[in-house]
């Protein structure tokens, strides 16, 4: 006999032992025996209030149908579930750590957590996506050699201005502009090919050797946030979904994010022009010149984590200020990828010029 029949019967048992003993009534008997996955209540019966879970009180209490409760499931997974919103990408998931280990990422399910499953990993490139304002993510972990192994070289993408003439544009910063045709290509390929779009606080992990990344991993990255990236290149970006970042000069334009998939970090506030010396600020300036710069940046983006060098331009007294004013990296213009132990206040880059189409991108990047 099944066990859900056997309680049936015990608790018919129970019940009339109940009857007989305390004269109680059939109601009386009824809330006492009844399992509620077995049998349905009857009239009269006083509902049994059970305790919102941690997640559910989570949603009650923010009031907002677009609130999402995310619980983490796993070695190393925080107790408390977080709330995100379904109206944007993830935000700063936890990356976990353990000693002897490398946190391999959040997953859709425990399958694919165990198989490391690319596209199921999940982090802040990705939407929220909640059934009834919840979502259980499942963590991923290896082991230092397999870190190790994987020997992931990670592109950062330098674009610029863009230009939707295929013969280019003329004049001294002809190069700088990408044909938008060369881009959405490349974009395309990102987007079908199985790369992963690591965030700003993962790659720093990576970098620490706390963070497994894959080696098909990319990010993009715009200077200067020129209106050509806003009219020709987001809404390439918007369309195929793509986390990017966009290295904006505070001084001269402050618009607010023009896609949920774009980011805006620092390209200084007012340190985009040249010295005494015919230098970038940023090799003229003190420490606490600088850092009071990026301070004013940072208070018009709201954050403070990468910058990238105006020109190119750094030293150790630009890294100091860098430090000083709490951001964590900065990205040069100097050729190269990054991988574990990169200095992270020289992230070098794969810069895309004018002339460079697809096949250039995947000769760089895979």
């Amino acid at each position: 006999m099944a066990s859900g029949g056997k309680r049936r019967i015990v608790g018919v048992v129970i019940s009339i032992v109940v009857l007989v003993l305390a004269g109680g009534t059939a109601a009386g008997v009824w809330w006492v025996t009844r399992e509620p996955e077995d049998l349905p209540p009857r009239a009269g019966e006083v509902p049994i209030e059970r305790p919102l879970t941690p997640a559910q009180q989570l949603v009650a209490d923010a009031g907002d149908p677009a609130a999402c409760a995310v619980t983490f499931t796993g070695d190393g997974a925080p107790v408390d579930p977080m709330l995100q919103s379904q109206n944007g990408l993830y935000a700063g998931l936890p990356i976990p750590a353990q000693e002897g280990r490398v946190f391999a990422g959040w997953y859709s399910s425990e399958a694919d957590a165990a198989a490391f499953t690319v596209a199921a990993r999940v982090n802040g490139a990705d939407p929220v996506v909640c059934v009834d304002q919840q979502v259980e993510l499942f963590a991923g972990w290896k082991t230092p050699d397999e870190n190790l192994a994987e020997d992931a070289q990670i592109p950062i993408l330098m674009y610029h201005q863009f230009t939707a003439n295929p013969d280019g544009e003329s004049g001294w910063l002809r190069g700088n502009y990408a044909y938008i045709g060369d881009f959405e290509a490349q974009m395309d390929h990102i987007a079908t090919t199985g790369f992963y779009l690591p965030t700003w606080d993962e790659l720093s992990a990576f970098i620490d050797g706390r963070l497994f990344l894959p080696a098909r991993s990319v990010i993009i990255t715009d200077d200067d946030a020129d209106q050509t990236w806003f009219d020709l290149a987001v809404p390439v970006i918007d369309r195929y979904e793509l986390l990017s970042t966009s290295f904006m000069i505070t001084a001269y334009r402050q618009d607010p994010p023009p896609s949920m998939f774009v980011l805006r970090r620092s390209h200084t506030h007012d340190m985009h022009q040249a010295g005494d010396n015919g230098k970038g600020r940023m090799v003229n300036w003190t420490a606490e010149e600088i850092a009071a710069d990026l301070n004013a940046s940072a208070e018009v983006l709201g954050v403070r984590e990468v910058i990238a060098y105006p020109f190119g331009h750094y030293n150790d007294t630009s890294k100091q200020g860098v430090a000083l004013a709490g951001f964590e990296m900065a990205r040069t213009i100097e050729p190269g990828y990054v991988g574990i132990g990169t200095d992270k206040l020289a992230l070098p880059v794969v810069r895309i010029d004018y002339g460079m189409g697809l096949d250039s991108l995947i000769a760089r990047i895979g």
